[in-house]
């Protein structure tokens, strides 16, 4: 399946693409960025919450980003489905993603690129996913 692009102004392109994710009943749309630099998929707290998890209560992490700040995650187990395809999955949830300035959450190696093949076409504007 492939998904385009997402502009946000005339110089950036992203390959944001929409999900589900599911906990229990509980299922949101939500947008993610494709990163092929993430180690797992991140999501904010506030999403997490409203799927009914106690955010604080998972696992504590700490991830680092590319400007070498420290941030603290929980991990939590839930589903995500993309195009119809849906994966059990360990994400991290963390509070105030990206301090807000990222309106979407990520999704990385572990949960994403091990359950998908992906291909970036920045010509194209376009990801392409094949199921495993």
């Amino acid at each position: 399946m492939k998904f385009d692009y997402k502009r946000y102004d005339t110089n950036t392109l992203r390959p944001v693409i929409p999900v589900k994710l599911k906990n229990s009943e509980t299922s949101i749309g939500y947008e993610v960025l494709v990163d092929s630099g993430a180690d797992l998929c991140i999501f904010d707290a506030e999403i997490g919450e409203a799927l009914g998890l106690d955010i604080r209560k998972g696992k504590v992490k700490t991830v680092f980003g590319v400007g070498g700040k420290s941030s603290v995650y929980y991990l939590h187990n839930i589903e995500i489905e993309v195009g119809g395809w849906s994966y059990k999955i360990e994400a991290g949830f963390m509070l105030d993603v990206a301090g807000r300035v990222m309106p979407f959450g990520l999704v990385g190696q572990k949960g994403f690129f091990n359950n998908f093949i992906v291909k970036f076409d920045l010509l194209k504007e376009e990801v392409e996913l094949k199921n495993r």
